[in-house]
């Protein structure tokens, strides 16, 4: 399967124009041959929301956006990032995969950063899990952002059998290193690279650009093969749209080679966290 990043830079709480370039972007990708296109992070309203959060907030079931997008995916699967509202006055930051013209899975960011420049959890609710869905390339999964550092997140796809694991982001960029790189740009790919070689799936990992709020978007989205091997990135804090061919039998090849998936004792996991919980002391 062919896998497009669309690395975009968002409009700050301008649903039309971002709808427009989704629907411009998703056809170039297929023009291209790309059988999924991924966005970033809140690519549908851009990031630095505060209290615009209710104004673009949608119900992907119901909102005449989503029909859209879900009649673009007959031709093409597409994950992008909104803000979700559940119920009245309840609101996520989410990601949704879409697939045959219709919602395949949601997922609500579970680790909502607050602190510093992030304040997340003053505008949007945690989400409380981590579940793999059936795609047509195989089993995949759902981060956002934040999500993609909790090295738990990563087990919990994993152990779902998760063979592709797909990260939306709008990660800024601080400090610069030779070559014009963001020192954090390799947090990132560390990460892309321990989680794709021990879970022996595909990690993609779509990042935005742009500016907002003072924020510079670092983008250098990547991809890391079931290997731990990079296979492509997209440029630092440039707009573009980068794609590569991801081939399950590599999949196949890394877990004949590396047995973690079969050798994985979830329930001794499951057990060991229940113990930690009721012995946790506030």
């Amino acid at each position: 399967m062919k896998v497009a990043l669309a690395q975009i830079s968002p409009h700050l709480g301008e649903l039309g124009k971002n709808l427009d370039l989704h629907l411009a972007t998703i056809e170039r990708a297929r023009r291209r041959k790309a059988g999924l296109v991924v966005f970033p992070e809140l690519s549908l309203t851009g990031y630095t929301l505060m209290d615009l959060v209710p104004d673009v907030a949608l119900e992907p079931a119901r909102h005449p956006v989503f029909r859209k997008l879900a009649a673009a995916s007959r031709a093409i699967d597409v994950v992008l990032g909104f803000v979700e509202e559940r119920g009245k006055g309840l609101f996520y930051n989410s990601a949704v995969y879409l697939s045959g013209g219709r919602i395949i899975h949601v997922h609500r960011k579970a680790f909502l950063p607050t602190g510093g420049m992030f304040e997340e959890a003053k505008f949007f609710a945690a989400g409380k899990n981590f579940r793999t869905f059936t795609t047509s390339f195989g089993k995949a999964g759902l981060m956002v952002c934040r999500d993609f550092l909790s090295y738990g997140a990563g087990y919990l796809l994993s152990a779902g059998g998760a063979d592709l694991i797909i990260v939306i982001s709008a990660a800024p960029g601080r400090g610069m290193t030779a070559g014009d790189v963001f020192a954090t740009s390799r947090m990132w790919e560390l990460m892309g690279e321990a989680i794709s070689f021990f879970s022996t799936a595909f990690v993609v990992y779509c990042n935005r650009v742009g500016f907002e709020d003072g924020k510079a978007f670092a983008g250098g989205s990547f991809i890391f093969d079931p290997s731990g091997r990079r296979i492509v990135k997209a440029p630092e804090a440039e707009e573009d749209l980068v794609l590569a061919d991801l081939r399950p039998e590599a999949i196949r090849a890394a877990r004949k080679k590396w047995t973690f998936l079969r050798d994985d004792r979830p329930e001794v996991i499951l057990h060991s966290l229940q113990r930690i919980v009721e012995d946790h002391e506030d």
